[in-house]
């Protein structure tokens, strides 16, 4: 652990927001402004095999990334492990520009858009936050990238500093690229264990990639929007602001045990004493691992093999996290 580093705590608004199913809203917007980063972006390309099989990729890639901010005295160990996975990724681009995934500005990038996932989301779909909250989460991340054990070189000094950096980013280094094409155009194949009809699934699933990518037309800076070609109106705005409103109000009714990541809850339960503070931690379900052609090279998070009612418990949580969808029942409210 990097010296001075420690764990985020229940007591963060981190801990309260990213481990909330509502990011998922987001999810086009977040995989479109990572991949618009030309290294990151080069790196999908020729590494990633999102388009392959996108709801397994991001549902076991979450596990890793939550506990980096819910593991606690473990999170340093997390971060050292997604570290690891991106040892190999390098390369040369189209315009022959060399990249690798842990050149410090890039790998930070990737960490600035999932601080910004959390902005966005709490401005948008859970009433939003004060300037003061606002300059909280800041410290927060620099505590939460702290934990990855990677150089604290291209960390902005304050909010003020950030908001300039990703200002910048936007305006000046963000390019339209195939990886950030294929985030807009993606489809979702229905994966080989879901027992449901084609065209069911693609009835379900083609809705929400297009209200998704409607999202992040809204939530882009007009900046990068522009440079999209995306069309935004008054109207959206309104709209767009409706409808958080209408999620925010529908998940007051919603608790932890559901508004939350598995991850999180699991951390939740061990700092109010209700899981020993070295119980295993949460992973993904096994059959959302790689292909097994894949399962060999070292980028890849392989969870571990669980039961068949693990297995079921967290299809349905994968499902409606993507979906970003969630029954309502239960003890605490959300915010």
């Amino acid at each position: 652990m990097a010296q001075g580093a420690s764990p985020l705590g229940p007591d963060s608004l981190t801990w309260k927001y990213f481990g909330d199913v509502r990011t998922g809203k987001l999810g086009v917007w977040i995989g479109a402004i990572q991949n618009m980063y030309p290294e990151l972006g080069a790196g999908v390309e020729d590494h990633s095999i999102l388009l392959r099989e996108p709801l397994q990729r991001v549902a076991r890639s979450v596990y890793p990334i939550m506990g980096v901010v819910y593991d606690g005295d473990r999170a340093a160990s997390t971060g050292a492990q997604i570290r690891g996975y991106h040892a190999t990724i390098k390369g040369t681009d189209a315009e022959g520009r060399r990249y690798h995934a842990l050149n410090p500005e890039t790998f930070y990038w990737a960490h600035a858009t999932f601080f910004m996932l959390i902005i966005k989301t709490a401005e948008y779909f859970c009433g939003g936050l004060t300037e003061a909250e606002k300059r909280q989460l800041f410290d927060e991340h620099v505590q939460w990238y702290r934990m990855y054990g990677m150089s604290m070189r291209p960390v902005p000094e304050s909010w003020d500093a950030f908001c300039e950096y990703w200002d910048r980013k936007c305006r000046e280094e963000l390019e339209i690229n195939r990886a950030t094409l294929d985030i807009f155009s993606i489809r979702i194949p229905k994966p080989w264990f879901v027992m449901m009809p084609t065209p069911l699934w693609d009835q379900l699933f083609r809705p929400m990639v297009g209200a998704q990518r409607w999202i992040a037309a809204g939530v882009f800076d007009p900046v990068v929007r522009e440079r999209a070609g995306m069309r935004w109106t008054p109207g959206d705005e309104i709209l767009l602001r409706l409808f958080g409103k209408m999620v925010q109000l529908a998940f007051t009714a919603v608790p932890d045990e559901v508004r939350l990541h598995p991850r999180a809850v699991a951390a939740y339960r061990r700092a109010e004493g209700k899981l020993p503070a070295d119980a295993p931690l949460v992973e993904a379900p096994a059959f959302m691992g790689p292909p097994r052609d894949r399962r060999g090279l070292p980028m890849h998070y392989v969870p571990s093999r669980k039961t068949l009612l693990d297995r079921a418990g967290s299809l349905v949580h994968t499902t409606f996290s993507l979906a970003a969808l969630r029954p309502a029942r239960g003890r605490v409210k959300a915010a």
